[in-house]
């Protein structure tokens, strides 16, 4: 029987948020010895060797705060941090294809708990979720937070993000991020940074800022968009799949602006494969962005999709691929093009 996402209405509590902020499943294995740095590229062996320093200190459980700390709210003093100079926080700024998250991930599996890993937009909507005042309580005692694709886009995410960070360095969690720009450059072109400057530059003073050099895979341009299906055809394979899903892409995107972002990866639980038809040009920043989270969530469960309605390279206006979300825009369509190349090809292949 054929799914509708857009009738379904998932509720996720704060456990199983926190539950599933581990690495995706096809990051789940890597390990720093399976990193190859490239010899052309010093700074990636700088990089695992930084990284598995830090992994050291923090496979050990966090110390305990002394007496005097304790009273004084404070966690483990400078000395007790895994880092350079003290800093609770590492930063890999690279280009795609690095193998930023690669390391992310490997620090993650090296540390004790407990830990966490999300990306940045997982981050912001878990505090959406539980609130800033809990999502502190929560992650308090966490060892390790680790966040892939660190980037502020708008004066509410600078504004919560840094107090949020600020409260846990202070109870002595330790961060690793990845970025594809310098933590001082944050939010730039996005919204008036310059007003945020303050909030940036102290989230900036918490990381140890390591640039991986290396080919930036964004020049390569995107994947192939396959040829899309008509509405009959895609209806027809998802009934033909096990666990598929089907919807209008009207339909679906205004579903999306029905529910938090938190909770696009339950209202795919249980779905092999997700098909859509009419898929439209989008104008609309939200919508847009919303779509942007649902690519994550898909391409995080390797999810095949089919479609119908214009090439999917044609999903996002032209001035949407040259404004400030153009690294969101075009990550997403690469994973959409991905997953559509699996799904319709496999199907092709089928029949």
């Amino acid at each position: 029987m054929v799914v509708r996402l857009s009738e379904r209405w998932p509720e996720v509590s704060s456990a199983r948020l926190l539950s599933e902020c581990v690495p995706p499943p096809r990051f789940a294995e890597v390990r720093f010895t399976t990193y190859r740095p490239d010899p052309e590229e010093p700074s990636q062996a700088e990089a695992l060797a930084v990284l598995s320093e830090r992994a050291a200190v923090l496979a050990n459980p966090r110390q305990a705060a002394s007496l005097w700390s304790r009273l004084r709210g404070r966690g483990p003093a400078a000395g007790g941090r895994s880092g350079a100079g003290g800093k609770p926080g590492i930063y890999l700024d690279g280009g795609f294809g690095v193998g930023k998250t690669h390391l992310l991930a490997s620090l993650w599996h090296e540390a004790a708990g407990p830990k966490m890993y999300c990306t940045f937009v997982e981050l912001t909507n878990l505090v959406g979720a539980l609130g800033l005042r809990a999502a502190v309580e929560e992650l308090s005692s966490y060892r390790l937070i680790c966040i892939d694709e660190f980037e502020l886009d708008d004066p509410g995410d600078t504004m919560l993000i840094s107090r949020l960070l600020a409260q846990l360095v202070a109870a002595g969690v330790e961060f690793a991020a990845t970025s594809n720009t310098l933590p001082d450059k944050l939010g730039e072109g996005r919204f008036q940074a310059i007003d945020f400057l303050r909030e940036i530059q102290a989230l900036a003073a918490h990381f140890d800022v390591r640039r991986i050099d290396g080919p930036d895979y964004r020049h390569r341009g995107l994947p192939v968009a396959p040829e899309p299906w008509s509405d009959e055809q895609v209806e027809s394979a998802a009934v033909e799949r096990t666990n598929a899903s089907c919807d209008h892409f009207v339909d679906l995107h205004r579903h999306l602006a029905e529910l938090h972002p938190s909770k696009y990866g339950a209202l795919l639980d249980g779905v092999d494969t997700v098909a859509m038809t009419d898929i439209r040009p989008l104008t609309d920043e939200n919508v847009a962005l919303r779509l942007v989270v649902l690519a994550d969530r898909m391409y995080d469960r390797n999810l095949p999709l089919l479609a119908s309605g214009v090439p999917l390279d044609e999903l996002f206006s032209a001035d949407m691929l040259k404004g400030g979300y153009r690294k969101k825009y075009l990550r997403a369509l690469s994973r959409l093009i991905a997953l559509a190349n699996t799904g319709m090809q496999r199907t092709t292949a089928a029949s």
